[in-house]
């Protein structure tokens, strides 16, 4: 798996591509934490490219939902695939995200909850 990282104002989007399984989950688990920890509350992972999504994949989408939230941020899955929208749908994991169709309305919604911090 990979993992492009863009900025798009103060949202972070993710950009994966590839497998997300045991074997390589740590990689987004360990992103995401680096971004939380660098104070970065907004972020949307764009899944339109994985081809593949196991149950390691989605405990770390959970995981990676859990710590952003935790912060006080939001997640945002985008494009996801009808393949991996079945996987989500069947563990019951659809209704816990905000998904969208669209990054513009990802952009939206995450930018929404951003804050300004004036230090």
């Amino acid at each position: 798996m990979t993992i492009e990282q863009r900025e798009v104002g103060s949202v972070v989007m993710l950009d994966l591509a590839g497998d997300l399984t045991s074997a390589n989950d740590a990689l987004l688990r360990d992103k995401v934490h680096s971004l939380v920890f660098e104070g970065r509350k907004a972020i949307g992972i764009d899944l339109g490219r994985l081809a593949h999504l196991d149950s390691a994949g989605l405990g770390t989408l959970v995981n990676t939902h859990t710590t952003v939230t935790n912060a006080g941020g939001r997640v945002a899955l985008v494009h996801i695939t009808k393949r991996v929208s079945e996987v989500m749908a069947i563990a019951k994991l659809l209704t816990v995200f905000e998904v969208f169709d669209d990054e513009t309305a990802a952009l939206a919604y995450l930018s929404a909850g951003q804050t300004s911090v004036v230090g």
